[in-house]
């Protein structure tokens, strides 16, 4: 019983040291592709701040030549820059909406790594002290099976010395049997010899009383 539960110990701390590993080449190429994801959103805010902050500069400026009259000779190219204008909005808000999809994809991303760090954490914790435990269980179970084994061999050279013991002594018994065992006679032989002393005491004690006081 020792045996099979020792075997069933060792085998379910393979099982856990092969899922530790598992889990943690998975997590290791999670973390590589979240951080990866991270960068590279954080990368493209990076690029989209500096870019909103070009066209709101050229657009500030294209407002300034716009309202100055100073300079006649650029009023044919304002002309053509009051559709740009017009769609400041639509390009910068496109522009923002993006940057507003790369913050929140970073902020999902680093959320989900943080989560799943926290989760492999604990069950690499978990698999650990399960791991330990069972070692520690096999070990005490191994000890314990040494210890039993021990004394059946022990047992079974007491047994095998008593039933020597035993063995000389039927022997002896069976060599002295004949020499102190009494052998009887059957009832029906007691009784007719114990008849015979009886008649013979009577037979003894007519004669006696037949010679009489002078004898």
């Amino acid at each position: 019983m020792l045996g099979s539960e020792i075997a069933t110990l060792a085998k379910e701390q393979k099982e856990l040291a092969k899922a530790m590993k598992e889990a943690t080449e998975e997590r290791n190429q999670e973390k590589k592709e979240n951080l990866q994801t991270i960068k590279d959103a954080k990368e493209a805010q990076e690029a989209l701040t500096s870019a909103l902050t070009v066209l709101r500069d050229f657009y500030a400026k294209q407002g300034s030549l716009i309202q100055s009259k100073k300079q006649p000779a650029v009023v044919p190219e304002m002309k053509a820059y009051k559709g740009m204008q017009g769609s400041q909005g639509g390009v910068v808000g496109m522009i923002e909406v993006i940057q507003s999809d790369f913050a929140r994809l970073e902020a999902e991303t680093t959320a989900n790594e943080n989560q799943a760090a926290r989760e492999y954490d604990t069950f690499m914790e978990d698999a650990k002290a399960d791991t330990d435990s069972k070692h520690k269980e096999e070990f005490d179970k191994g000890l314990l099976k040494d210890q039993k084994e021990y004394e059946l061999r022990l047992a079974k050279k007491d047994l095998g010395e008593s039933q020597a013991a035993l063995d000389a002594a039927l022997g002896y018994y069976a060599e002295l049997k004949p020499q102190c065992i009494e052998v009887h006679v059957s009832y029906e032989e007691r009784v007719a010899r114990r008849n015979q002393e009886i008649e013979a005491l009577q037979e003894a004690y007519r004669i006696l009383s037949e010679m009489g006081p002078s004898a």
